[in-house]
């Protein structure tokens, strides 16, 4: 599974975790994570390496509205295979994985 959504009671915000799972990027030195929440710099939100090779970040993000955003794995952005959906990016044949939140 590659997103897991964790609703708090304390606050007004969900925990999303964002995984991308070995078979992915098979010997990927860095992966990140870039979309609208994080201005798409593909630098400021880096994914941890798991002792099973999985990447994996968890992210507190306002509830009621949707996130655009892709994986950046060595330089190269792609879409999260099991993103909630994908939509048009401001790139031309582009698309951007959709997490809705």
């Amino acid at each position: 599974m590659s997103l897991k959504k964790r609703y708090l009671k304390s606050k007004p915000v969900c925990k999303v975790t964002f995984e991308l799972p070995r078979k992915a990027a098979p010997g990927a030195s860095t992966v990140s994570l870039a979309g609208d929440f994080n201005g798409w710099d593909p630098q400021s939100t880096p994914l941890v390496r798991k002792k099973t090779g999985d990447f994996h970040v968890t992210l507190e993000l306002p509830p009621g509205r949707e996130y655009h955003y892709r994986y950046v794995i060595d330089g190269q952005w792609e879409n999260d295979w099991h993103a909630d959906r994908y939509a048009p990016s401001t790139i031309p044949g582009v698309e951007n994985s959709v997490v809705a939140v």
